[in-house]
């Protein structure tokens, strides 16, 4: 299939994709607040400027969109065209991704991956579940990372 769009349509549709305040990410945020959690938003002075920052447990959230940094769900489908544009694209996403986790890591952060599925469509498990699964972490001191997902 082609692209119906010229460059600088889609371009300019590109440009909209939010980075951040995306409807996942203020999903959680309202579950993680409603149970009593306050946090700092994307913190620069950290490596990948987290979603969410929650400095008292010095735990760093991010929420991933499953096409973006590949997730392996049903919402991650790579486009038909354009296959190896696309695929070198979330690969480099997911390069970047390890990196920041492992250098959060070596700081003495933990790190909590939610995924977008989780939070919508129909198959999530919902917001209030994730950030309840997130509380759980956060007793736990023994885990460095958790990823919450629809599987």
């Amino acid at each position: 299939m082609t692209d119906r769009s010229d460059r600088a349509q889609r371009s300019w549709n590109m440009s909209r994709v939010r980075k951040g305040d995306t409807e996942a990410e203020m999903l959680l945020r309202r579950a993680l607040h409603s149970l009593g959690f306050r946090y700092a938003l994307h913190k620069k002075d950290l490596p990948g400027s987290p979603d969410i920052a929650l400095t008292k447990y010095r735990t760093a959230i991010f929420v991933h969109g499953c096409f973006w940094h590949g997730h392996n769900c049903h919402r991650a489908k790579i486009p038909s065209t354009r296959t190896d544009f696309w695929t070198k694209k979330i690969a480099g996403n997911r390069a970047r991704d390890e990196r920041v986790e492992r250098t959060l890591t070596v700081l003495g952060w933990r790190v909590i991956i939610v995924w977008e599925c989780a939070l919508r469509g129909s198959r999530r498990i919902g917001a209030q579940a994730a950030a309840i699964r997130c509380a759980s972490f956060l007793r736990n001191t023994k885990d460095t990372k958790i990823e919450i997902s629809t599987h």
